[in-house]
C-alpha cells in the first residue's frame, strides 16, 4: 500500500505535455511547442541546418537530419542531449525510419544516393544509387518498400527493402519533394513543388491513379508549390503545404478534389498533427513561425514564433 505522502506526490505530478518539435534551419536549433499552451517551452541546439526530424515508435529517441553537418543526430528528447551521430552520407535532407525502428533510410541530396543505416550497430548497411538530388522518403506500412524521390530526375524510385534494389522508377512532375503511403500502403502520393501537383500511384503496379492540381484565387500559379502533406487518421482528408503561396490545401483523399484553402504563414514547408489530430501545426520558413490550424473548422487559431526558417515538424505525445 502506498504511503500517504508518496500517494500525494504522485497525484500532484502533472502528466507530461504533448509536444510539437520543429527544426529551425538557420538557427541550428529545435523549438519545442507545448500542445496545450501553444507556447515554446524549450529551444534545443543541434548540428548545422537541421531539416528532417522523426521519433522512434515509443518516442524515446528523436532523429534529426543535420544536413550541413553531414550527420543524422540521435537525441534523448527528455534531456535534449545529443547521444551520438549516425553515418548518413553527404547532405542528408529527409529520412524515414523502418516500422521495426531498426533502419533509417536517408536521402543524400549531394551524392544522388539513398543510405541505409542500422541504428543499433550504427553502421551503413547499403548505399543505393538513385536520381539526382534525392529528397523525399517514404516506407510502406509493412516495411517492404521504400520510396526515394529525386528532385532533378523527377522520379519516384521504388526500392525493395530486402534486396536494396530499385524495382521500378515512375515519372512525376517537376521537383518532387515529399512522399507518403496511404490506405494501408495501397496508394503512394508524391508532391511536385515546381510542377504544382500531387501524383497518386497504385502501389501494386506503380500505375498513375490520379493527378491533383491546385489553384488559389489572386495568387500566381508559380507560387503554388506543394511540398509536405499529412493525412487524417481515416485517410479521407489530406492537408497539403503549398510553399510560397502561404496556404495549406484541404484535399478529399477519396475523390482527389480540393475542398478548401487555409491561409498560414510565409512559405509553408511541412506539418504535424497534435496527438488527437484536432490541431495541425505548419512550419512557415520565411516568417519564422508555426501556424496552428483547428482541423474541425479548417481555420488558423494561433501563430507561434519559433526560430529562423522552421522546416521539419514531428509530434511527441
Amino acid at each position: 500500500m502506498l504511503k500517504p505522502a508518496l500517494l500525494a506526490a504522485l497525484v500532484a505530478t502533472p502528466a507530461a505535455a504533448s509536444e510539437i518539435w520543429v527544426t529551425n534551419e538557420k538557427d541550428d536549433t529545435i523549438s519545442v511547442i507545448d500542445v496545450e499552451t501553444l507556447e515554446v517551452t524549450r529551444t534545443i541546439p543541434t548540428g548545422e541546418r537541421p531539416r528532417g526530424i522523426t521519433f522512434n515508435s515509443d518516442h524515446s529517441r528523436v532523429y534529426i537530419c543535420a544536413s550541413d553537418s553531414n550527420a543524422v543526430q540521435v537525441m534523448d528528447p527528455e534531456t535534449g542531449e545529443i547521444l551520438h551521430d549516425l553515418p548518413s552520407g553527404a547532405d542528408p535532407e529527409q529520412f524515414v525510419l523502418s516500422p521495426d525502428d531498426r533502419y533509417l533510410w536517408i536521402a543524400n541530396e549531394d551524392d544522388a544516393v539513398t543510405t541505409v543505416v542500422d541504428v543499433e550497430t550504427r553502421e551503413v548497411v547499403a548505399q543505393i544509387n538513385v536520381g539526382i538530388e534525392p529528397e523525399g522518403m517514404a516506407v510502406s506500412p509493412d516495411g517492404k518498400i521504400v520510396i526515394t524521390t529525386s528532385e532533378t530526375t523527377n522520379m519516384a524510385h521504388w526500392i525493395d527493402t530486402q534486396s536494396h534494389q530499385i524495382f521500378a522508377n515512375t515519372l512525376v512532375d517537376s521537383r518532387p519533394r515529399h512522399a507518403e503511403f496511404v490506405n494501408e500502403g495501397s496508394e503512394l502520393w508524391v508532391s511536385s513543388e515546381i510542377g504544382g501537383t500531387i501524383t497518386v500511384f497504385t502501389t501494386g503496379d506503380q500505375s498513375e491513379k490520379a493527378k491533383i492540381r491546385f489553384e488559389i484565387d489572386g495568387i500566381h500559379q508559380d507560387l503554388v508549390q506543394p511540398v509536405g502533406f499529412e493525412f487524417t487518421p481515416d485517410h479521407k482528408t489530406a492537408f497539403v503545404a503549398l510553399g510560397p503561396s502561404n496556404h495549406v490545401a484541404v484535399v478529399n483523399a477519396e475523390t482527389f478534389e480540393v475542398e478548401d484553402y487555409i491561409l498560414v504563414g510565409r512559405r509553408v514547408w511541412h506539418m504535424a498533427f497534435s496527438p488527437d489530430h484536432s490541431q495541425l501545426f505548419t512550419t512557415n520558413g520565411v516568417s519564422g513561425d508555426v501556424t496552428v490550424i483547428d482541423v474541425a473548422s479548417r481555420r488558423p487559431e494561433k501563430t507561434v514564433q519559433v526560430g529562423r526558417f522552421p522546416w521539419g515538424a514531428a509530434t511527441r505525445p
